[in-house]
Order: structure tokens, then sequence, then C-alpha cells
């Protein structure tokens, strides 16, 4: 920066035929500007500038170095001016990474509608249930569900995302509906090994009362859509994230069970590399998504809420 800042120094210098002029348009002392002047001289081993009672005016050398630092100084400010542009303006490319069923289930959604008011946005949204190093992946957001760690990254809290214990009408109708949390070890669970997967099952009922219950079942998944398809075929008992039960419930194809005791919920953040200069596009994002995450948003994920999914269950 300091070799930008004396090639703008000495294009001033010229342009006005006066240090204590240049020096004073760049917010500098004058013997600062002669001292920078002439070490970009020692440096070169030319002299730029004469030096007069009248002023100075650039040597034969000084010229035609005088040209080139103006082509300098130009690209550096249009540089300058792009990057400010792109720090205020959302426009640009934004880089998401959140998990599948998320990501395919609430994220696409959002992320369409979101570029829908904001034209001049390219996205690349890139759906993982492993954990991304954002900063080796260039991510510049990425939706973490539970408490996070410590860490040097900023982040944005959104919402919470409860879970809820689902079943089949006809397995019910099989098997019994269980009434409490201690009735599901006489039934088939369908164990989600990323979230559930000491295969014990937490609950909070009324009064603050609390539950553990081991569980046990033929298929465990880590694949949500893989556990939702098993339900709703009959395997058993599963405990989904609202978000993705929410439409087989709405059509009758699940029936919640259980619904006076409540599983976890999972807080929602919005993550992002530093809390530091933060461009605009990511921050207007995550205001944007913090709208989004009101009671009950869960519902307005599925084909029959306010938002539409962008595939079939």
């Amino acid at each position: 920066m300091e070799r930008i800042q004396a090639i703008r120094l000495f294009v001033r210098v010229v342009d006005l035929g006066s240090f204590s002029k240049a020096a004073a348009e760049l917010g500098m002392g004058q013997p600062a500007a002669t001292k920078q002047v002439r070490r970009m001289e020692t440096q070169l081993g030319a002299r730029l500038l004469h030096r007069s009672t009248h002023g100075v005016t650039p040597t034969e050398i000084g010229l035609l170095y005088y040209e080139k630092c103006k082509i300098i100084a130009h690209h550096v400010d249009e540089a300058e001016s792009i990057a400010t542009l792109l720090q205020t303006q959302v426009q640009g490319a934004l880089r998401i990474s959140t998990s599948v069923a998320f990501g395919r289930r609430v994220m696409a959604p959002l992320v369409m509608q979101f570029m829908q008011m904001n034209p001049r946005l390219q996205v690349d949204l890139s759906c993982d249930d492993r954990y991304v190093n954002m900063v080796e992946q260039g991510v510049d957001v990425a939706i973490r569900m539970g408490r996070l760690a410590d860490s040097t990254l900023g982040s944005r809290y959104l919402g919470l995302n409860p879970w809820v214990v689902v079943a089949a009408p006809g397995y019910l109708k099989q098997h019994g509906t269980p009434r409490t949390p201690k009735d599901l070890q006489q039934h088939d669970a369908l164990i989600y090994s990323t979230v559930q997967g000491d295969a014990r099952w937490h609950f909070t009922g009324t009064q603050g009362r609390a539950a553990s219950v081991p569980v046990h079942g033929r298929l465990r998944s880590n694949n949500l859509s893989m556990l939702l398809s098993a339900a709703r075929s009959g395997f058993g008992v599963a405990a989904l994230p609202r978000y993705v039960a929410q439409e087989s419930v709405r059509t009758g194809a699940l029936a919640t069970v259980l619904d006076h005791w409540q599983l976890p919920q999972q807080e929602i953040h919005a993550v992002y590399p530093s809390p530091r200069m933060v461009p605009a596009k990511v921050t207007q994002f995550i205001e944007w998504l913090q709208g989004q995450f009101d009671q009950e948003w869960w519902d307005k994920t599925s084909p029959g809420g306010k938002r539409k999914t962008s595939a079939a269950e």
C-alpha cells in the first residue's frame, strides 16, 4: 500500500506543481510528502522532479514515469471502487452451505425468493451433511443446526428447529399408539443416526417433567428422507424435524404421537467466516432470513403452505 500511496502522491505533485498542495489534498504534511518522493527517487536511482522557488516540474524521466503512474493510479482507483461496490451492494456470487434435507426442503425455495428480489446476485447452494470448513471451501454463509462452538466465525440466530414423533396410521392401528415416552420401548423405532445416535430419545413434558427413553428398531439411517419414507411405509415410529414431517402430517400420511411431550429443539444459525467487514450480500441475506423463521415456519415449507418445495417427497 505504501508504493500505491507514493504513486498517488507523485501524480498529484506533478498535476498541481506543488508539494504543499498535493500534501494538503492527500491529508499529509509537506515534509512527509517531500520525504516520500525523495525515497521514491532513491529507489529508482533517478531524479524525477526539478525543484525551484516557483514550484516543481518533472524531469524527462519523471515525465515518462508520471504517465505510467497515472495509469497505475487509475487502475487502483477503479479496483477499489469495484471492491466498494461489491461490499455495499447485493450482487456478485454468494456461496451458501447447508445440510441436504434442510437445503432441499427449506433453503432452496428461500434462496430462489431472495434471488428474485436481487436479480444481480448469483448463488451457489451446496448441500452436504458433513461439516464444511467455510474458509477453505470459500463459503459466504452456512446454515447450521444446534448450539455453536466458540470460534472466530460470525453468527446470527435465525430461529428454532422443532422435532416431532410420527408414525403411519396403519402402523399405529396395528401396533397401538404410544401414550408416554416409555411406551416407545414396545415399538420399532426408526433411528436417525446423526442426532439420535445413542438410540435414546429425550423428552420434556408438562411442568418440566423429563424422560429419557432407550429405543430400538431394525432400521437406522443418517438420511432424513430415508426415515421419512420408512415411516410413511409403516416400518415404525420416527423422530423427525417438523419441516421434514409436516407435509406428510398435513395430508394424513403420518400422524403425530406424544403431542404432550417435546423433543429437544435445535437452534438455527447463519454462520459466516468473520464478524468484521461483512459484505452487503451476506448481511442482507441473513437479515432477510431472520424474518423467515417465525412461529410455525415449517408449515410454510410444505407444498400446502406458502412456500413451495422444489421436489416431491
